[in-house]
């Protein structure tokens, strides 16, 4: 294999000028260098000249063995959400999914709406995507109390979860492989707790994505010492998607069975992923591999291509966890809602303990802002 080629690059926009960007959609115009579709490592210079490592990329990672593999485990995992930030992209009030719904105070890339009874929802909430977290996660408090757990489709999703750790183990040999030391911060402190690590790995959580276009946005949560870990799987034909670095002016095509490792607290982006006429022509052929009503309106997925997306990493705040846990937030559920606790201070009269609808709980409880 020919060795990695090396790119040193500079800031196009300033620090103010990318931020300013975020939550907007970025297009193959701020890429000042062809777009990267071979084995690359890409570095910035800091204010005082030294190199800082911006991404690794790597084609043709896995083999056709663990794609499969990763295909049948995950690709029904990537469920709605409303809580990602600004990676949803500005509010898009002509889309099917809001057009059903009468909004309030709407802001770039958040709003709030009248529910059912005319009252306005409690949380501000973004773009339907389809993008879910599984793995751990730590405990939460937005209208109620959530432990240090596996997340709730993991629970749900239990066998399919433990039948994909080969695939996700791969990654986890390209991250140890490629950047050795964030790899080894980053699995002694996973170690630290490691009834909250996914098994033969230095990952906490992984977050998948189905034809999720992200707008603008730095990644938050996860261990600021350790490195982003991206990689895709896909099924049909499309063009675009390319992952993008505003600020220093280079994207990446990540493909199917490519690995990319990047510094994920940079600004970074999607391009449009979309159907050439040869594109669709041959995705026409394809059965759908989903079963998705077109009339919700979750943004991306009514294709018959697609792009699935896993970035995985360790929560920061997981070493905040205790030590013992009950084991039930932490097994197979057998059932579909979470007990949980509610917060007293939002609300003294309600009982202690709710039965919640596993949406509820998805979407306007936990609030994710990893992706990629």
């Amino acid at each position: 294999m020919p060795r990695p080629r090396k790119i040193v690059v500079e800031k196009y926009l300033t620090d103010k000028e990318t931020a300013n960007l975020e939550g907007t959609w970025i297009d193959n115009s701020f890429m000042k260098h062809p777009v990267i579709d071979f084995n690359c490592d890409v570095y910035y210079k800091d204010e005082n000249g030294e190199e800082k490592l911006l991404l690794k990329y790597r084609k043709n990672s896995f083999t056709n063995t663990l794609i499969r593999n990763g295909w049948n485990s995950y690709k029904d995992l990537a469920k709605p959400s409303r809580g990602r930030g600004a990676s949803a992209g500005p509010i898009d009030t002509d889309s099917v999914y809001w057009k059903k719904r009468s909004l309030v105070g709407t802001k770039k890339w958040s709003t709030g709406y009248l529910k059912p009874d005319g009252n306005i929802s409690k949380m501000k909430v973004n773009n339907q995507v389809a993008s879910n977290p599984i793995g751990f996660y730590e405990s939460s408090k937005n209208f109620c109390s959530l432990p240090c757990r596996l997340t709730h489709f993991t629970r749900t999703n239990y066998n399919k979860f433990n039948q994909g750790l080969p695939f996700i183990q791969q990654i986890d040999n390209m991250f140890r492989k490629l950047i050795p030391d964030a790899y080894k911060k980053q699995f002694d402190r996973a170690n630290m707790k490691p009834h909250l690590k996914i098994d033969g790995t230095a990952f906490s959580t992984i977050t998948i994505n189905r034809n999720f276009r992200t707008a603008l946005h730095r990644d938050a949560g996860d261990f600021k010492d350790g490195f982003g870990n991206l990689t895709v799987i896909e099924r049909g034909k499309y063009h675009g998607g390319y992952t993008v670095f505003p600020q220093f002016g280079v994207g990446v095509d990540v493909r199917s069975g490519d690995f990319l490792a990047m510094d994920v607290h940079q600004w970074h982006s999607n391009t449009e992923i979309y159907e050439t006429k040869e594109d669709k022509m041959y995705n026409d052929t394809l059965d759908y591999a989903f079963k998705d009503n077109p009339e919700v309106g979750t943004v991306g997925i009514y294709n018959k291509y697609t792009r699935l997306t896993f970035v995985c990493y360790l929560r920061e705040k997981i070493l905040n966890c205790p030590d013992d846990i009950h084991p039930a937030y932490l097994t197979e559920s057998g059932h579909s809602k979470l007990v949980i606790e509610e917060d007293k201070d939002k609300d003294k009269d309600k009982d202690k303990d709710k039965d919640v609808d596993k949406d509820i709980v998805k979407e306007d409880i936990v609030k994710e802002e990893v992706s990629a």
